[in-house]
């Protein structure tokens, strides 16, 4: 995988991937989203969280473009292993939470401006998730969520949705706090 923007734009990044259950975002969908970050939010002033956080290459692109305030969420141990061992040689205040998300959006007591979360399309329960984090206070007043899903779902008729973006089979779904 490479970072696709900010200070380490181009870096590869070798994930220890062997057999770890996830499904990162194709280079052309996150160059897409981040495109569109990139005109919503202040990265340097920004909090960030990454729900399903997987690989973390969401979060590396975050702090790339200067988001220091990053909470990375995911239940597989050698992904919270290897984005411990990250955030400490690059130097990144990133803090990674061993947690089933579901538990983690019960318990978390803080907001964040924006908020993003990939979890696996086949999952049950992912239409639940946008109530349960809006439900939750998760977002700041002015903040936004995004969930990426597979194209056969809509969440158009859910409170908050405000419009999705499609990128092949991957939607992302944006919702904000206010509605």
């Amino acid at each position: 995988m490479r970072i696709i923007g900010g200070q380490w734009r181009g870096r590869r990044i070798q994930i220890p991937s062997k057999g770890w259950p996830v499904r990162p975002t194709t280079d052309f969908a996150r160059e897409a989203l981040f495109n569109i970050l990139d005109n919503r939010l202040e990265y340097e002033h920004a909090s960030a969280l990454d729900l399903f956080g997987g690989t973390g290459i969401h979060c590396m692109e975050l702090a790339s473009r200067g988001c220091m305030d990053i909470t990375y969420v995911d239940r597989y141990k050698e992904s919270i292993r290897f984005m411990r061992s990250f955030a400490k040689e690059w130097d990144i205040p990133l803090e990674v939470v061993l947690s089933d998300v579901f538990r983690f959006i019960k318990e978390a007591h803080r907001q964040w401006d924006y908020i993003f979360a990939d979890p696996p399309y086949d999952m049950k329960g992912l239409e639940t998730l946008p109530d349960l984090i809006l439900e939750a206070g998760l977002l700041m007043p002015e903040g936004f969520f995004v969930l990426e899903h597979i194209a056969t779902k809509t969440f158009n008729k859910t409170p908050g949705f405000k419009e999705a973006r499609h990128y092949g089979q991957s939607v992302f779904s944006f919702f904000d706090a206010g509605s």
